[in-house]
């Protein structure tokens, strides 16, 4: 559930930046990595990657030019074959990109990498051009998949430089570590221990359909309140990670017809597991601090207090649903954030109080609510 003003959006600049130079390939030009010979080999062309997957690989370029085809393949298959990348699925991946500049050389790009940052990327599959996302459906998780993408042309190039974009040397190769996938419909494993009840709402859930809540017939509770119904058992939730989630929510107060109908919902949009940043101000009060500490794994009924939420009036919430909300959320995962980037220095005196005003001043990466 989004804040009115602007929900934190997890960037996949590592996946943009690697593609933007290859959106006008010829389709003749995409060349399978694979060669049926009775068992698949991979193009001699395509960079050799080896380490274990979840680890920072090593590269090794051949000694050739860059080719001016585009190139791609599975270089390490995981072992899930119960764990298999679907075409809609939202996709935990580390992802590197590299320059390959020349015979034999080549070297990361600065600042596209998740190994460096610590912060996987979150892929969303339906996002994702074809000659990414057709190489990763149907591999299992632990897979490990390698994209050679030719050295741009000088029209491309002057129309990066124009955009204010770098224009890349060389070819480019991204590596994507399949780490983990959420499907559609995805809620976390267990069975409801505790369904509420009494002066609470009562949640009951029929396999993986929308949660149904039913309120009582009592006045809201004045204090957030945060109800385990699943006791997950991963790690805790902190604050500033990015947590992905199924989410129902409904209105204490009943509308018109007497009815509590959900507001707001992941099941309304076929299962579609929501990303956000939690603890951050990127979604309403009463999420920052209801899920903050829980475990990965969780399912929880959060009774949000107008003023945690958007508001006890009509006229304060502008549009969005007054007074106490209440919702459960499946907590399937959390995951950390990169590091924001460092002001860059600047010479003298007035430059050096611009990079600390610069530092001080908060981080604006907002998308417009949903």
């Amino acid at each position: 559930m989004h804040r009115r003003a602007a929900a934190l959006a997890v960037p996949l600049t590592a996946i943009a930046l690697a593609i933007s130079s290859c959106a006008n390939i010829p389709e003749e030009w995409r060349t399978p990595a694979f060669m049926r010979m009775g068992e698949e080999q991979l193009d001699s062309r395509i960079p050799t990657v080896t380490g274990p997957v979840g680890e920072e690989p090593e590269i090794t370029f051949p000694d050739t030019e860059p080719p001016e085809e585009e190139l791609s393949g599975i270089v390490s298959k995981g072992s899930g074959e119960d764990e298999l990348v679907r075409a809609d699925d939202l996709l935990i991946a580390n992802v590197i990109q590299y320059q390959w500049t020349g015979p034999g050389e080549g070297e990361p790009v600065e600042g596209q990498s998740s190994y460096e940052t610590g912060a996987p990327d979150l892929v969303r599959m339906e996002q994702m051009p074809e000659q990414i996302g057709d190489v990763l459906v149907n591999q299992p998780i632990g897979s490990r998949a390698v994209y050679v993408f030719p050295p741009m042309t000088e029209e491309e190039r002057q129309q990066a430089e124009m955009a204010g974009q770098p224009a890349q040397e060389g070819a480019s190769v991204l590596v994507i570590d399949l780490m983990e996938r959420y499907n559609k419909g995805a809620v976390v494993p267990g069975e409801q221990t505790e369904e509420g009840g009494g002066d609470l709402p009562k949640v009951t859930q029929e396999g993986h359909s929308e949660p149904v809540i039913e309120i009582p017939d009592t006045d809201p509770p004045e204090e957030l309140e945060v109800v385990p119904l699943i006791e997950g058992g991963g790690a805790e939730v902190e604050e500033g990670q990015q947590v992905i989630v199924q989410y129902t929510g409904v209105r204490w107060e009943a509308d018109d017809n007497g009815g509590h109908e959900s507001f707001d919902s992941t099941w309304s949009r076929g299962g579609d597991p929501f990303d956000t940043t939690i603890g951050a101000g990127a979604v309403i009060q009463g999420w920052d601090e209801g899920m903050v500490g829980q475990k990965v794994g969780s399912r929880l009924m959060l009774v949000v207090p107008g003023d945690m939420a958007y508001g006890e009036s009509e006229e304060e919430a502008g549009g969005a649903p007054a007074g106490t909300l209440v919702f459960v959320v499946d907590i399937l995962g959390a995951y950390d954030n990169p590091p924001p980037p460092e002001p860059e220095e600047i010479e003298g005196e007035e430059g050096e109080e611009g990079a600390d005003e610069e530092a001080d001043a908060p981080e604006d990466g907002g998308e417009d609510e949903e």
